[in-house]
């Protein structure tokens, strides 16, 4: 017994001083408060996936040596920054190191007018990549230098919509969909139903395309002084593909390699020796921010992030949970101090019953304050559904929204685990329809019909809301409903949409609303909280099993977690039938 606790005890010394020596490398390697020097450029690297707002992971910096995983960076933090970099007088430009940028049309929209709002300075902006494509090049086309290695790539061919379709697997699998439409847009559960799109879906997808690649050549035009129809030509015709014919159609200034922009930087600067350039990165420029956390005002404006996919419940840290986002929007209405709220949603929708818990808890909160919602790449569907009780709806012309509509999906399995696994059941119930939705049983005509039923009530119900919010008439909100997916040029159009703007319009309009002139402070909800251990490792898990695997599957992952996610779309669902991310 004696051996016993002497090796317990020391497991116990030696975990603690594990701990110890942990908190003292996080002390070491995190990034501490530099002082700015004189001719300092901000150089933004946007090689990571943009999101709403960095997760306030502590172990963000690290992370990646463990499980492989490129992370993501924060628009709401990057943004911050370059306003930031506006006013300060120790940076003279910008450099925008530009790669992938996976992020959609509206928030590339919203962090380009902020770099734009920047230029207003007489600071200059640079960009550089090793290869554009319609992405990147939107924020590279605003900046006063845009440079292309000799070898550089240029993929400016328009926009498109690949979906995978699923029907043809269920029936080699034995697996039959049992599906529950209202709508004849809503083309979520085409993948299930076709081998290819529907006509009425093929419409939707090439109106919002085309309203979204058109403001994209609009908005190129005016900032590279090129003609709107002979960059269609170019796109159309795929003429741009190298560094040359680039500099020819005037969407770059210079054929150069990064060392040429540092050189151009330095004579911009005046500066004669390399020792004497001090380019800060993003991460170190957020770090030397002593006045980030400011003093919290009586007057605030609730900025509450609902970001991801809708939950029932709690959900996790990538996904909207009814039972979270819920208490977020009930604490700001009860909080004298907040005197309006802004619902910043990016979510292509989820659980319909999820949805509902929340609309109402808008609903409440617009009785006793301004509500408004500030839509992102996404909001629609479920998405639309919590936009719809805001007093006032702001989206980008390039935002995807509406998607107003319906779906149920139950899978039967019975002959798959039969014929494919040998496994059969039995059942005994207390009741005729206890096991109803079983994966092991085919459903009942009268089981349909049921499902069905309710389904079109939901759909009743989810027009109705608009309706009210809106203030249309039932018959206005089915023609643009039925689960039609519009831009935000569209949406605003038909009355689904107030303003065009992005996050900051939507917060002077909550602040206007409540009188409260300048005299504010903005809070960011839910509070990003980082308990150590726990979030380390339970964020290694599924990332880190696909980092350590073999390349080949890595690239196949997403659409394995595509299939994954069916398991989440049993039931009655409001949620949008693809993700459109610009690379």
């Amino acid at each position: 017994m004696r051996q016993f606790f002497k090796f317990v005890g020391a497991t116990v010394v030696g975990m603690f001083l594990f701990i110890i020596l942990g908190i003292i490398f996080l002390v070491a390697i995190i990034p501490k408060p530099d002082g700015l020097k004189e001719n300092s450029v901000l150089k933004i690297d946007l090689d990571k996936r943009i999101v709403e707002r960095e997760k306030g992971d502590l172990f963000g910096s690290i992370k990646p040596a463990f499980t492989g995983e490129e992370g993501s960076i924060g628009l709401l933090e990057i943004r911050e920054s370059v306003k930031r970099a506006k006013d300060d007088s120790n940076i003279k430009g910008i450099i925008l190191d530009l790669r992938d940028v996976p992020a959609g049309f509206a928030m590339l929209e919203e962090l380009r007018n902020t770099l734009i709002d920047f230029k207003k300075s007489g600071k200059f902006l640079i960009a550089y990549s090793e290869s554009y494509s319609e992405g990147n090049y939107y924020l590279a086309s605003i900046a006063d230098k845009i440079y292309l290695p000799e070898s550089g790539l240029v993929e400016l061919n328009g926009l498109g919509v690949e979906l995978l379709f699923f029907k043809g697997t269920l029936e080699k699998l034995e697996i039959k969909p049992e599906i529950f439409p209202v709508g004849k847009y809503k083309s979520a559960v085409e993948p299930f139903r076709y081998e290819q799109m529907s006509e009425a879906n093929r419409v939707q997808i090439k109106s919002f395309l085309n309203s979204i690649y058109g403001r994209y050549l609009s908005d190129v035009s005016k900032a590279r002084a090129i003609d709107e129809n002979v960059l269609r030509q170019v796109s159309d015709s795929m003429l741009v593909r190298n560094s040359n014919d680039a500099l020819r159609y005037k969407l770059v200034t210079d054929i150069g390699y990064y060392d040429q922009v540092l050189e151009f930087v330095k004579k911009k600067l005046s500066i004669e020796k390399d020792e004497d350039l001090h380019v800060i990165g993003l991460s170190k420029y957020n770090s030397s921010d002593f006045d980030k956390y400011q003093e919290k005002k009586d007057n605030q404006v609730a900025v509450i992030f609902a970001t991801g996919e809708i939950e029932q419940g709690r959900a996790d840290r990538n996904n909207i949970g009814s039972e979270a986002i819920a208490a977020e929007i009930r604490k700001a209405r009860i909080d004298e101090d907040v005197k309006a709220i802004v619902l910043r949603i990016n979510s292509p929708g989820g659980s319909a019953l999820a949805s509902d818990i929340i609309w109402r808890e808008v609903l409440l909160a617009s009785k006793v304050k301004p509500v408004i919602a500030s839509m992102s790449d996404v909001a629609a569907s479920g998405g639309y559904y919590i936009a719809a009780a805001c007093d006032t709806i702001v989206a980008q012309p390039n935002t995807i929204t509406g998607s107003i509509g319906v779906f149920g999906i139950l899978f039967n399995g019975k002959d798959f685990l039969k014929n494919k696994l040998g496994i059969t059941s039995d059942r005994e119930a207390t009741g005729k329809f206890s096991d109803i939705g079983s994966f092991s049983r085919e459903m009942t005509d009268y089981e349909r019909k049921a499902i069905q039923t309710e389904v079109e009530r939901i759909y009743a119900d989810f027009k109705k809301k608009v309706s009210m919010g809106r203030k249309l008439d039932t018959a206005a909100v089915e023609e643009v409903a039925q689960g039609r997916v519009w831009s935000g040029r569209e949406a605003k159009k038909i009355g689904l949409v107030d303003i065009l703007g992005g996050l900051d319009d939507a917060i002077k309009i909550a602040a206007d609303c409540a009188k409260l002139g300048t005299d504010f402070s903005i809070v960011y909800l839910p509070e990003q909280k980082s308990p150590i251990l726990k979030e380390f490792f339970d964020q290694m898990g599924e990332d880190a099993a696909v980092a350590h695997t073999d390349p080949e599957f890595e690239k196949l992952y997403p659409y394995f977690k595509m299939l994954a996610e069916i398991r989440k779309m049993q039931g009655i669902q409001t949620r949008m039938p693809f993700e459109i991310i610009v690379k």
